[in-house]
């Protein structure tokens, strides 16, 4: 019998709280989740079972699996080395190529210090996010948090508040539509998903008398988008799209900006939210917070969004197989 595929972990910021985490999500995911670490073995301050390749991957045991990957500085818990910037942008690249080979059955990324990318390697790009559609060569992908009660997904991602109106395109939204409704197919085994759409405006505007958005853009979207037989709701006043008996209606909330979207999920489940990226054409997850350099090297830091990470990963992966 061969050995399972594994997920590959991407190192992240080496100075954060990454490390650790893989470290303990291992020791409580071994012979439940198959996943490979890809770091600097002088960064890893636990035990590692270093292999030469993916192939010699075998489930279980105490050590966490290493593929190792050279870095040109030291790891100082709190301290982010821009020496190491080049090496975390090739770990990075190098998950993405093991996937898009197929030796890996997904990327799960931990996170990045963008500061130091640009000061060390002059990161170009906003985030993660963006960097991994570059390299997969896809114009537009979408940022999914999901957790176990609640899947959204904000339209507008990190702009300013003043910009979401101006940014919030016809183009924009129908695209983040339809990237939602073929990833809740493909990558979560959705045959007919419900997808809920948000107003921009209080009370989805009150019809027009606290804004238009919903009348001239979002309505006439929607009902284009219905007749393609994407299953669509709204859009909804957004103060009443999250309780429990509303989250039961729909299996994807479209979010028109950041807060709109975030806050909920962070609400309802602060810890175990997951960081989805849809339309790539490969699964990636991460952890749904930063590099936390204020815990980093304290043994205190919650490996509970990495594990649910990797396990939406492995779910991923058998819903794309099947």
């Amino acid at each position: 019998m061969s050995a399972p595929v594994p997920i590959v972990l991407s190192c992240g910021e080496p100075a954060g709280i990454g490390l650790e985490i893989a470290q303990s999500a291992w020791e409580q995911l071994a012979g439940e989740i198959d996943f490979v670490l890809i770091a600097d073995r002088d960064h890893v301050s636990g035990p590692v079972r270093e292999l030469d390749t993916l192939n010699d991957y075998r489930p279980g045991g105490e050590e966490l699996p290493l593929l190792h990957h050279d870095f040109a500085g030291i790891a100082t818990p709190g301290h982010p080395d821009p020496a190491n910037a080049k090496g975390v942008i090739d770990v990075i690249k190098r998950g993405v190529d093991l996937v898009a080979e197929g030796s890996a059955a997904a990327l799960c990324t931990l996170p990045i210090h963008k500061k130091a990318l640009k000061d060390g390697a002059d990161f170009a790009y906003p985030g993660h996010t963006e960097f991994l559609a570059a390299l997969a060569d896809v114009d537009r992908v979408v940022m999914m948090l999901a957790c176990s009660e609640l899947r959204v997904v904000p339209a507008t991602i990190h702009i300013p508040l003043a910009t979401v109106k101006e940014t919030l395109t016809p183009e924009l939204l129908e695209d983040t539509i339809r990237i939602t409704d073929a990833g809740l197919k493909r990558d979560f085994g959705i045959d007919a998903p419900q997808i809920a759409v948000a107003g921009l405006n209080p009370h989805a505007g009150e019809g027009g008398a606290m804004g238009r958005e919903e009348i001239e853009m979002i309505i006439p979207l929607l009902e284009k988008l219905e007749t393609d037989g994407i299953a669509l709701s709204g859009p909804w006043s957004a103060d009443t799209m999250f309780h429990a008996g509303a989250r039961a209606s729909y299996d994807a909330a479209i979010c028109m900006y950041h807060d709109q979207a975030l806050i909920p999920i962070k609400t309802l489940d602060f810890a175990g939210g997951v960081n989805v990226t849809l339309g790539l054409p490969f699964i990636r997850t991460s952890p749904d917070h930063g590099t936390a350099f204020d815990i980093a090297g304290k043994g205190i830091a919650d490996p509970s969004s990495l594990i649910a990470a990797l396990r939406m990963a492995r779910d991923m992966a058998a819903s794309r197989n099947a």
